[in-house]
């Protein structure tokens, strides 16, 4: 066999390794053990196999790259997920392929069926429309990980990486009531999309397990935009019984919370925000915060994406990771200081 008609997969086969080992042997990616590495790396001097590394250039195949579609880029939580999954990939010689849907969720299918064309070898994918049953076309033949959301309705195609957003909302809420307040306002988006959905269970049930009760005139949802929750806060706090304490759903919405607070004189009012901000640590008082864990949850569902293509691990399970509470003033607040 040895010659220049040699293939990637004729290596795999003689040295008894996927074609994914050979391809990371040659690229030099980590994952692969000393033992192997030099057990390939001798196949490949006794067969005389020399890759086509223009041919590869022109190409983008599923030995090289995998698909990624978010939400939107313009989110420094996703821009976040972006980088560190480009990271980790190529840390395993793989490029990546970002696809955002902007805004529009009936653009998801469509980025999901171009990255599928170009051949990438599995698939991360934040689900953001209302339907992915059109992934089960895939199903056997395309790993997928589904991260920050479950797909809907449930497929059973891959794994899927969800940070804790009920618990850690509701640890939250909890926290605001330990500190006496019981008119807390929550701020927050669609309740149609699943994280912002589980935190407004994570509100709701810690607000009735305090047996406070929820009043649904503090709850202010469905506000897309930094302008929507500012001016939905504000009218709160017009009202004759004003919030004491508020929590936003996310960090687009706490954008609004913050310069509604301080345009009425109001940094006595305890705030937890769902997700950091630029500047959040450097207000007065410091904002409290959710960590969402974005780089966690994008490692954790690289790290389950190519567990899948090097065929360790099964599919459908769902991995639920904790979110952390970091305490830095505005949610520490009593409401023995919120002035009347």
């Amino acid at each position: 066999m040895p010659g220049g008609n040699v293939t990637l997969y004729d290596v795999a086969t003689a040295a008894g390794v996927s074609p994914k080992t050979v391809s990371r042997v040659i690229n030099g990616a980590a994952g692969v053990s000393e033992s192997t590495r030099g057990q390939v790396q001798a196949t490949i001097d006794e067969l005389n196999y020399r890759p086509n590394f223009h041919a590869r250039s022109l190409r983008v195949g599923r030995d090289e790259a995998i698909g990624v579609v978010l939400e939107s880029l313009s989110d420094p939580f996703f821009a976040e997920m972006a980088s560190v999954i480009e990271q980790s990939a190529l840390e395993r010689g793989h490029a990546v392929l970002v696809s955002s849907v902007g805004g529009d969720p009936e653009r998801e299918h469509g980025l999901v069926e171009s990255l599928l064309q170009r051949q990438v070898s599995g698939l991360i994918m934040v689900p953001v429309s209302r339907d992915q049953s059109y992934l089960r076309a895939v199903a056997g033949s395309t790993p997928v990980v589904f991260a920050d959301r479950p797909a809907r309705p449930a497929t059973g195609l891959g794994t899927t990486v969800l940070g804790d957003d009920f618990g850690a909302a509701e640890a939250a809420t909890r926290h605001l009531l330990h500190s006496g307040h019981t008119r807390i306002a929550l701020i927050g988006d669609r309740p149609d999309v699943y994280t912002t959905g589980e935190r407004i269970r994570g509100y709701r049930s810690a607000m009735e397990s305090s047996r406070v009760g929820v009043d649904e005139h503090l709850v202010k949802t469905g506000l897309s935009s930094a302008a929507e929750a500012r001016s939905a806060l504000d009218d709160l706090l017009r009202s004759l019984e004003p919030p004491t304490a508020v929590l936003s759903s996310n960090a687009r919405c706490s954008l609004g919370v913050v310069p509604a607070l301080h345009a009425r004189g109001r940094p006595d009012i305890a705030f937890i925000s769902f997700g950091d901000f630029p500047m959040a640590e450097s207000l007065y008082p410091a904002v409290t915060v959710v960590d969402q864990a974005p780089a966690v949850i994008a490692r954790t569902a690289t790290a389950e994406l190519f567990n899948q293509l090097d065929g360790t691990t099964g599919t459908g399970a769902t991995l639920t990771l904790p979110l952390t509470l970091t305490p830095r003033g505005s949610g520490e607040i009593p409401l023995s200081a919120v002035s009347r």
